[in-house]
């Protein structure tokens, strides 16, 4: 499990991007708890608002907690309602007002957990240390619920353990992707095309960039796949010519 957190401005912004559906899409979202609110996406922001002015104060009183599951990872909608409970008691606001939603728009499941950081009381929700307490978090329900273990990031390991080499599951995934969409696409767009399928937004420009469903950027060059090197791939692999086993025996001789 990996977790995100996002401490920003606007619940408008944040509900109606969790909510809403994106343009061409059914629905995606959702909604799996509502805590201390209710109704639709304007009734929601209006209560978010309306608690937010309790502590005009605090610029910033948006928490969106990301939640992704490893890729194969599949619980159902009861446990993920658990997972989200648990969340923000270890979180320390499980007695604010949040609510949790489910996606569905991605090739693993992911849960949004929308949090007001202003108490009834009107006091604040600390975001201190808030990275390492994700991090923490995951790591215990991977255990708690025999989930896909992802490495911890290098950031908050010892320095000792830092100087380990190890794996990067992320761009693992990625580099097996771009492998896949190679071998099948027939031009760079339906390339594009083939990594948007696969979950990944593709950022060109005079290189290459990969934009998972968490928002984590990759340029291709860490991957060994720069954009060049992958123009030339789509176009060796589409001049490849077929040979018979007769051709290929008149080779050998």
């Amino acid at each position: 499990m990996i977790g995100k957190i996002i401490i920003g401005k606007s619940f408008k912004g944040c509900i109606s991007y969790c909510l809403s559906p994106k343009q061409g899409q059914a629905e995606r979202a959702e909604v799996i708890h509502y805590n201390n609110c209710y109704g639709d996406k304007n009734e929601l922001i209006r209560q978010f608002e309306e608690l937010r002015g309790h502590n005009l104060k605090l610029g910033k009183p948006v928490m969106h907690v990301i939640l992704s599951l490893a890729p194969g990872d599949k619980v159902r909608p009861g446990l993920k309602e658990a997972i989200a409970q648990e969340c923000a008691e270890d979180m320390r606001f499980a007695d604010c007002q949040y609510l949790a939603i489910s996606h569905n728009d991605t090739l693993h499941q992911h849960i949004h957990i929308i949090a007001n950081r202003v108490r009834f009381n009107g006091k604040t929700v600390s975001d201190s240390n808030n990275y390492r307490q994700i991090v923490r978090f995951c790591r215990k329900m991977e255990q708690k619920y025999n989930l896909t273990k992802v490495l911890n990031p290098r950031r908050y390991l010892s320095s000792v353990n830092q100087l380990i080499p190890r794996e990067d599951q992320r761009k693992n995934a990625l580099k097996r992707a771009v492998n896949r969409a190679l071998l099948a696409a027939k031009d760079f767009k339906s390339f594009l095309s083939l990594m948007k399928l696969s979950g990944y937004e593709v950022d060109k420009g005079r290189g290459i960039a990969f934009i998972d469903a968490q928002k984590v950027r990759t340029k291709g060059s860490e991957i060994g796949y720069s954009l060049q090197s992958i123009q030339e791939n789509i176009e060796r692999l589409n001049n490849r010519q077929i040979i018979s086993p007769r051709q290929y025996r008149g080779m050998r001789m």
